[in-house]
């Protein structure tokens, strides 16, 4: 969860904002999430709460404040009782403003220019407007709202400079203008317009700036300007070559070598369309760069077949590919190609190396000495290695990057547990796509005005598709000109319609390459729940179709569950729904035949 300090203030779980009522309880909850992880004292919350002017009751008042925002988190546990005061916990809860500050650093840290203006953006839209503005007035509160403008008017300093760093000074000119009116005495801006107003050829403007602030700062202050802003003024008159634009750097993808001939590979595929919805799922990748330095981020994608994780982790890795300055790797692993064996880690590996240009004669004969190779290739770096289609925890291992720097993605079918377990990956299960979120993904195949018009067919077809944005792309494209209502009929036998034309795009044939994966006795469950009237089971039931111990159901349907083919409701309750409910009724059929 996110306490949202830098605008209207709020609680974000993952992509809900949770407003809070009432301007004591929104005092309270800013005061402590500004001291996160410190204790404020009763009388320091009272005072700033009722702005010095408590009532006789603020003691209770204050506890029951405390309550409400405890039932907001959902947990006791995240507002700490001491002897002195109160303390919000960190761990599952952070604040924007921590964040920001997160982000600020490793800008000040990285020496590509792209990096940084990637991470300041992200950092400048944290601020959805004024901070503190709605809560009690106290001379805390706006020495605290004074704090929080120099964050970010530091973040809007380095931005313009990475900027500048990029050679972007001709756009940058009338922002930078703007900004200086904003902040008539900051020294920073006004360099940095100076600077953009020469490179891009205007001298006299550029000197004119100088003169227009040294004015203000004597009249106004009595001081004279910084030596750096002095500096320049003097650079400037004598055209000093230092000041020269940057020379314009390649685009990410067109880069092959670095300074030192190093290759940087860049072998994300290409977008496959815009990403509905997921929002939710993206916030958690990104969160994911703001680890602790000196850790390796490995972040597992997991679903259903046909739930879109490499289109979800492609679009991810193509948005932030800017921060990994050294490049990014990718290998569609097979693990459940509907068509082709699974790739061997083997053969996966000496494809990184080779894109890491590592020299033939190099490249040692075993497997763990090659493992090290990579690693050693990978240190110091930092470049994003996605993992696609994984089969299980050893498929990747070997592959997992060893540098802090570094970000691995890994997308399966399963789970992956193993690799939360002892690489203390951050696990990430991709669902269905609600039923809103679906018809946005639909309209956005066959035109809005399309839908509309034939909205009950469309919502027939959402159903029948169960969510899955693979089933409803091939919907779409199977619509045709036809209308919609034909395609809701066909729908009602959908494996025959939702093919594609290649493996790949067959549901039945993405479904067989999961159920083909499974124990014998899970694939046998598996097609018995075909059987079942009633979408949900237990383990009881389950025992009675196999005829198995219920100890030995519960470990398979805890196979299916793990392969996405089932969802875990509760312990003792399991959901087989939509189009694999439809694939396991068939493979009944077939076997009882």
């Amino acid at each position: 969860m996110t306490v949202r300090l830098l605008g209207p203030l709020d609680a974000l779980f993952g992509v809900t904002a949770n407003c809070v009522s009432g301007l004591r309880r929104k005092t309270a909850l800013a005061t402590l999430a500004l001291r996160m992880g410190k204790v404020v004292s009763c009388d320091q919350l009272i005072d700033i709460v009722w702005g010095g002017q408590s009532p006789a009751t603020a003691v209770n008042t204050l506890q029951s404040h405390i309550s409400y925002l405890r039932r907001l988190f959902g947990a006791r546990e995240s507002i700490v009782t001491h002897p002195a005061g109160y303390c919000l916990v960190q761990g599952d809860v952070t604040t924007d403003v921590r964040i920001a500050e997160q982000l600020i650093d490793e800008a000040r840290r990285s020496a590509d220019p792209r990096r940084r203006v990637a991470l300041l953006k992200d950092t400048l839209a944290l601020w959805r407007g004024q901070p503190l503005d709605e809560l009690s007035a106290h001379p805390w509160l706006d020495e605290q709202a004074e704090r929080l403008e120099r964050i970010r008017l530091s973040a809007v300093n380095l931005f313009t400079q990475a900027r500048l760093d990029l050679g972007d000074h001709t756009a940058l000119i009338p922002e930078l203008e703007d900004l200086t009116r904003q902040h008539s005495f900051d020294e920073d801006l006004h360099r940095q317009l100076m600077l953009a107003l020469y490179r891009a050829g205007r001298q006299a403007d550029a000197l004119s700036v100088f003169h227009q602030i040294r004015g203000r700062l004597r009249e106004e202050l009595g001081v004279a300007p910084g030596r750096p802003l002095q500096a320049l003024e003097e650079a400037i008159l004598h055209h000093d070559a230092s000041l020269d634009p940057p020379p314009p750097m390649p685009a990410r993808g067109a880069r092959l070598t670095g300074p030192a001939g190093a290759v940087i590979p860049a072998q994300l595929p290409p977008r496959g369309g815009r990403i509905i919805g997921r929002l939710a799922e993206l916030g958690q990748l990104d969160r994911a760069l703001t680890r602790a330095p000196g850790t390796t981020a490995i972040l597992t994608l997991a679903g259903a077949p046909g739930v879109g994780k490499s289109a979800l982790a492609v679009h991810w890795a193509q948005r932030v590919a800017a921060r990994f300055p050294d490049g990014q790797l990718y290998v569609d692993l097979r693990g459940f190609d509907p068509s082709r064996p699974a790739m061997d880690v083997a053969d996966a590996l000496h494809g990184f190396l080779n894109a890491l240009a590592a020299p033939p004669n190099a490249v040692p004969a075993g497997l763990e000495a090659q493992v090290g190779l990579y690693r050693s290739l990978l240190a110091s770096k930092r470049i994003l290695v996605v993992l696609d289609n994984a089969r299980d925890a050893a498929h990747v291992r070997p592959l997992l990057p060893g540098s802090p720097g570094c970000v691995a993605v890994v997308t399966s079918r399963t789970q992956l547990t193993p690799l939360v377990i002892t690489e203390g990956a951050d696990q990430l299960l991709l669902g269905p796509l609600p039923p809103e979120e679906a018809y946005v993904l639909l309209a956005s195949r066959l035109g809005e005005e399309r839908v509309r018009a034939e909205r009950d067919a469309a919502e027939e077809i959402i159903e029948q598709c169960g969510g899955l944005p693979l089933a409803l792309a091939i919907a779409a494209a199977r619509t045709g000109a036809r209308p919609l209502a034909r395609l809701a009929a066909d729908l009602r036998a959908p494996l025959d319609v939702l093919t594609g034309g290649d493996p790949a795009t067959d549901l039945r044939a993405v479904f067989s390459s999961s159920y083909r994966s499974l124990s014998s006795d899970a694939a046998t469950l598996f097609r018995r729940l075909g059987s079942l009237l009633d979408p949900g089971v237990t383990p009881q039931a389950a025992a009675e179709l196999t005829g198995l111990p219920v100890h030995r159901v519960r470990l398979l349907l805890d196979e299916l569950a793990g392969a996405h083919l089932l969802t875990r409701h509760s312990r003792d309750r399991y959901l087989l729904t939509g189009l694999l409910r439809v694939y396991a009724a068939e493979l009944c059929v077939q076997h009882s035949g």
